[in-house]
Order: C-alpha cells, then structure tokens, then sequence
C-alpha cells in the first residue's frame, strides 16, 4: 500500500496528544492509528505513559467515529421510523447490516437498543414490522436480553443468522426522546411527526380485493360521511398489520377469524391495470386492541384533508391483507390451577444446568457461572407453578412453525415445536419488571381431554403437536423451566403476568382471555398468587 506523507503532528507535552493538519478529523485519526501510531516525534522520553494515553485517546476517537458511522460489529441503527428516535432494528455484523426478528421481542431488549443508540430509554418495543417489512436477512432470532447489557449483542440469542422467520416478523422500537432543546446541530422532529394516533371518527366501509375464494385479499375502506356519501376506496398501510387487526376486519365483514393477517402485494391491481401499484394508501399505522367491531374504532395515523395521510414505510406494494376462516382455535389460560400449584423451591445450580442451556434462569445466574468456579454449589430461588391451557374454540391450536423446523432438545429427549409459547413475569408497583421467566421452548401435546374426546397430539416419538378442542396441554411445576427465578427479589407484593400466545403469532378466536394477571405475595417462607383476572397479553 502506497503511504501517503502527514502534512504534520504536534506534541503537546501537557497531554501528549496529537493534532493533525491537512486532513480531516475523521481520516487523519483512522490513519494514524493504523499507521503512524507512536511515530509522532516525543519531546521528553519519559512521557511514555502520556503517549500510551495519547493512543488510547486516538482508539476511542476511531471508535467513536465508527461508531456514527455504523460501520462498527455490533452497531444499531432504526429503519422505517418518523424520526431517529424510532424504527425497526437493524444490527451490523460480519459487515453487513441485517434485521432482528420479534420472537421473544420485549420491554427489556428495548431497553438495551434505545441506551445502545444514545437515548434515555425505551417507550415501547414493536412487533410483526410496525415500521415496515425487513429488507435484509434477519441476523438475530430468540433474543433474551436481561435490560442491563450494554450492547444488544451481549444478549443471548440463538447464534448469528439462525433464524426461522418472515419479513413480516421485524422487531422494532420507539425510544424516548431527549427532553434537552435541540442544538443547532441536532436534527429536530418536524412537528407532525409527534401527531398521536386517533380514531377515525367516521363510519368505514370495508372489502378484500383480490382474493382467489371469498375471504381473503388485500383490504380496502372507503369514508362513508354523516349524510351518506362516500369516497374513494384506498388500500390500508401494512405497517403493523396483524392478526389484531386481521381479526377486527374479518370480524366486520362477518367472515368469521383471521387465519392470516399478511403485509403483501400479491393481492395487487396487477389484473385491473397492467400494475402492482395498488390504490393509494387511505389509512396507515393502524393498531387495534382485538376487540373492536370495525376498523374505525381502532386506532390510525390521522388521515389527511386530502382524504388520506399517504405515508407508508414502503412505498409500492406494502398493503394490509387477510385471510378469514369460519372455525378456530381459542386458547384459555387456567388461572385457578396456577393458584392452586404456585410455591417455593431453593435449588442447587448444578441441577439447574439443563434449564441454563435454554436460559430459564435469570441474567445474575449466569454471571455467578461465569465468575464463580464453584458455581454449581449456589442456590437459586425458584417460583414454580403448573400451567395448564385449555383449547376452547372450535378447531385444533397447531405451531405455526413447520414440522421440518422443529428443535430437538437433548435434555428434554423431544421435539420443540413452539419457540415462545408463554412468558412469565413479575412486576413490581411501579409496572416494571423485576423478574421472568424465560421459557422459550415448547412441545404442544393433548394431555387431558373432556370425556368422549380421544387425544390426538402427543410429543414423543416426533408425533404432531397440537391443542385439540376441548383438550389441554399441561406443564406442571417440576418441569424444567416452569417457574420465575426470583433469587434477587426483595419480600414483598407484586403483580404476576402469565400470557399464552404473547406474540399473537398463532391465529385464534379472541386474544383477551390468554393472560392471566394476578397479586402476588412473596415473603421469606412462602409465595402465593390471587385475585387473577383475565386479559389480553
């Protein structure tokens, strides 16, 4: 390589530091350090420890800059979002940029990106590409962050580009803001970009279009005014498209549930004219509750004067699709037997090695194995209970990932067919979360059935897995990972959340029955759980 001559370098006996002329900050520096680091003419000999210094000061400056950059292994940046402070995640590693899947997506990962980014903390983290589809080959799949990690990639994850996920299925986040006045160097939000999202407030007229049977195709509304003239009909924005959404307009066109809820152009204008440019985009950003009975009570970005607000993360071809279906599954989380099964165990950590392969303890855990060499010997505490979940719809609860897929787990001796099955946490007065449990793999089988209703899944021998109807699928407290770490928990009362489904990544009837919140009492000898109620995860 041909050396290109500095144009000059200064000592400063103070700091040792250099200063370069000639070049700008950013290539004077990378250059130096690769090239010229400790060539710099010394005044006094004896300032070695002030040129060791000087070095590090150039490494950190190179760091910093790569850092801005994004060129750095391990870098973040947010795509898609209305400003700097939003987006889906995209991480830098092996020199290319690539997407986060959402299984497993939560509050603490959120936590970890937003302070990665420079930004106070997290507002709340977003699933199935609310700021659009991934562009780029997911690097990260399973994410189990503890929220104190100072970079996503010190997280546990299933290894770089191991994944089993669509495009549909980005992980994203909005951060909070910095309250500090913006300087001049600063980029600030343009003022629409704080607009809260709103009802529509008027009645919506609802189709599929382009479907090849009746019930599914891409979504269109149309306006329908106060003296019943209507406007044009507009596509719906796939930001965010779900199957919350999916189910609302299934449920207002009276086609039963939404099998699929998709962010697509294959139900496209390509047949009507010649194009996969599909009509302009009348409603964006919508995010409904599951319950709702049309669209319009659901929640929208705000729809222009023009008649729509136009703006999508894509801009050709990133339209809401569904696809409805008469029957489905409903799972029901059974609260009573939680109650009735939920106690203490202190546990040695060298009968816990089975459960630490799959993460099932919490983040202090791991850090005493890595730490202490007599790890095994520690105690951990565990909040174990059973729980049971009950298929009450009208068709069998199938993993929605494929059997080819599925995971084979040594010390279980089965087939994991679900990656995020149910979450458990613990949540403290302040509505943070102080534990989890982290159960991240699942077999779904008919363990008990109503009478006359033969089981039909079972996990052993690579049989299909599933929830029949009017059957149950049960983990009971001495199974491994069937329980909440709370060895760091101070004594106490607390609130304790189990959801099934969390990730609405199976279609089912309703969602509002899949969490079960309930007060929790801890104290040195004893833990009990009461006054659970059901709701949505």
């Amino acid at each position: 390589m041909r050396m290109v001559p500095i144009s000059s370098c200064t000592v400063f006996p103070a700091s040792g530091s250099c200063t370069m002329t000639g070049y700008g900050l950013l290539l004077a520096v990378i250059f130096l350090t690769l090239f010229y680091a400790g060539e710099c003419a010394i005044v006094d000999v004896n300032r070695t420890s002030a040129l060791e210094e000087a070095r590090l000061q150039r490494e950190n400056l190179v760091r910093k800059y790569l850092k801005r950059l994004k060129k750095e292994e391990g870098a973040l940046k947010l795509v898609g979002g209305r400003g700097d402070y939003e987006g889906n995640v995209e991480i830098f590693h092996a020199g290319k940029w690539g997407a986060i899947c959402d299984d497993e997506w939560d509050q603490s990962e959120a936590e970890v990106v937003c302070r990665q980014l420079g930004f106070p903390g997290h507002v709340k983290p977003t699933h199935t590409g609310h700021f659009g589809r991934a562009k780029r080959k997911f690097w990260m799949d399973n994410l189990w962050c503890g929220g104190k990690e100072s970079e996503l990639a010190d997280c546990h994850f299933d290894g770089w580009g191991t994944n089993d996920c669509e495009a549909g299925e980005a992980a994203g986040v909005i951060c909070k803001q910095h309250d500090a006045v913006p300087t001049s160097t600063s980029k600030p939000i343009p003022t629409e970009m704080k607009v809260q999202k709103e009802r529509v407030g008027q009645q919506l007229e609802l189709r599929l279009v382009g479907g090849r049977v009746e019930g599914e195709g891409r979504v269109e509304v149309r306006i329908v005014n106060g003296d019943g003239d209507t406007g044009p009909w507009g596509s719906v924005c796939g930001d965010g498209w779900g199957l919350l959404e999916g189910n609302v307009a299934c449920r207002q066109l009276g086609l039963g549930y939404a099998n699929n809820a998709v962010q697509t152009d294959f139900f496209s204008d390509e047949a009507e004219t010649g194009t996969k440019l599909p009509k302009r985009v009348l409603l964006s950003g919508t995010e409904c509750y599951g319950n709702e009975s049309t669209l319009a009570d659901c929640l929208h970005d705000p729809i222009g004067i023009d008649g729509g607000p136009g703006r999508c993360s894509e801009r050709w071809g990133h339209v809401a699709a569904v696809t409805c279906v008469p029957v489905m599954a409903d799972l029901v989380f059974d609260h009573v037997e939680m109650e009735q099964s939920l106690h203490l165990e202190d546990r040695l950590m060298y009968l816990l090695q089975c459960a630490m392969e799959e993460n099932c303890l919490a983040t202090q855990a791991y850090e005493i194995q890595r730490d202490n060499p007599n790890w095994h010997l520690e105690t951990r505490r565990l909040l174990k209970f059973t729980a049971r979940v009950v298929n009450m719809g009208t068709a069998d609860f199938r993993p929605h990932i494929p059997k080819h897929l599925w995971e084979w787990h040594l010390c279980h001796m089965h087939y994991h067919s679900m990656e995020v099955f149910a979450t458990f946490d613990v949540i403290d007065g302040h509505g943070k979360r102080v534990a989890e449990g982290h159960k991240a793999s699942f077999c779904l089988e008919d363990n008990q059935c109503l009478p006359g209703v033969e089981p039909r899944y079972a996990c052993a021998n690579y049989g299909d897995q599933g929830i029949s109807v009017n059957c149950s699928d049960i983990y009971r407290h001495n199974i491994d990972c069937q329980w909440v770490d709370i060895s760091e928990l101070d004594v106490g009362e607390y609130t304790m959340r189990v959801a099934i489904n969390p990730e609405f990544k199976v279609p089912e009837m309703r969602f509002d029955n899949n969490a079960a919140t309930c007060r929790l009492l801890y104290t040195e000898t004893y833990a009990r759980v009461f006054d659970c109620k059901l709701e949505r995860p």
